[in-house]
């Protein structure tokens, strides 16, 4: 059990997810300084903060680690497209099941989260713990959050009623590529100047990178608890969405199981497809939130990645822990016949 915590809190479910409960609590309690009409504008800073966390994560981002994985294609795409296809798949299937005003906002919510990017860092650190592909699981992580700038906004298109088509899709689009293109590639540039500095250093970039996120998460959810979008859920419906997140990373990882079976994947290579394409990136949802859901909306499309986020990492470090297990008493069976 002791492993299963150590590996959870590798992957960023530690404190970090008390602190994201905290926000929304703060903002539950005093919304008045993350809204618009305040007179310190916390939306606008943490706005800057979401291009600060890219530009290092491309300062992180090794050329030569991402190069080494890129030859297996197959592997590639079956990751991304059970990333940006199968997860929008399944929304569409279950829509006819959310049939209110707020049932409809729920599922607008949750189409979200199918429509986002892989995460970066707990795809490759849950690889890692089951002796997976890890640079096939750096690259399809790094190669999914830069497709999900130009991905995520064509899905949401389709589904948004407000969008008036291709003009609004260049906008969003334009806009994420100033905030998480043109950092990412000033820090790839910069990366072998600073790139061993960043890494040495990885540990308080997180920190910070946290903090940007809780003050997305809380300005977001300032203005949603300011005009009142929540009061239609109560507990019930938490725990129902819960129990539904589940449902689905279990169907998305056990389809992925089985897809890699049948193309006769390594073991390995099935790990990183089973964790890369079961994965939803909580840090990408903040910021395209912020783009796609300008005002009040933002912290009621957060609820269910902020879920899901939390689900996917205890699941996921549980399943990491069993499998590395498994490999090491294999290879103590193997040392004894040799």
């Amino acid at each position: 059990m002791a492993g299963i915590f150590s590996t959870a809190k590798k992957a960023g479910l530690d404190g970090f997810l008390l602190a994201l409960l905290g926000m929304i609590v703060l903002a539950y309690l005093w919304p008045s300084p993350g809204m618009k009409s305040s007179p310190v504008p916390l939306s606008e800073i943490s706005t800057y903060g979401v291009s600060v966390i890219f530009f290092f994560y491309g300062l992180r981002l090794n050329r030569e680690k991402l190069s080494a994985g890129l030859s297996n294609w197959k592997l590639h795409a079956m990751v991304h497209l059970s990333t940006f296809v199968l997860f929008p798949v399944l929304a569409f299937v279950f829509r006819p099941l959310f049939h209110s005003t707020d049932a409809r906002t729920l599922w607008l919510a949750i189409f979200f989260l199918t429509a986002l990017p892989s995460t970066v860092s707990s795809s490759v650190v849950m690889v890692s713990i089951a002796r997976g592909n890890v640079p096939a699981a750096i690259f399809n992580a790094s190669i999914s959050s830069l497709l999900g700038v130009f991905l995520t906004p064509f899905w949401m298109s389709l589904v948004l009623e407000n969008s008036s088509g291709n003009n609004d899709l260049l906008s969003v689009v334009g806009k994420l590529s100033l905030q998480v293109l043109l950092p990412v590639a000033a820090g790839m540039f910069l990366n072998s100047r600073w790139g061993n500095w960043a890494e040495k250093n990885k540990k308080y970039i997180r920190y910070l990178d946290q903090s940007s996120i809780l003050l997305i998460v809380y300005t977001s959810f300032c203005e949603s608890f300011g005009e009142h979008l929540f009061r239609s859920f109560d507990l019930k419906d938490i725990l129902f969405l819960g129990l539904g997140m589940l449902a689905m990373f279990f169907a998305i990882y056990f389809l992925l199981t089985f897809i890699s079976r049948l193309l006769r994947f390594s073991h390995e290579d099935e790990i990183t497809a089973v964790f890369c394409g079961s994965k939803k990136s909580l840090v990408q949802g903040a910021v395209m939130s912020k783009v796609l859901f300008a005002g009040p909306q933002a912290g009621v499309m957060l609820l269910p990645i902020m879920v899901y986020h939390a689900l996917q990492l205890i699941v996921a470090s549980i399943i990491a822990q069993r499998m590395a297990a498994k490999i090491e008493m294999q290879n103590k069976r193997n040392a004894r016949f040799v």
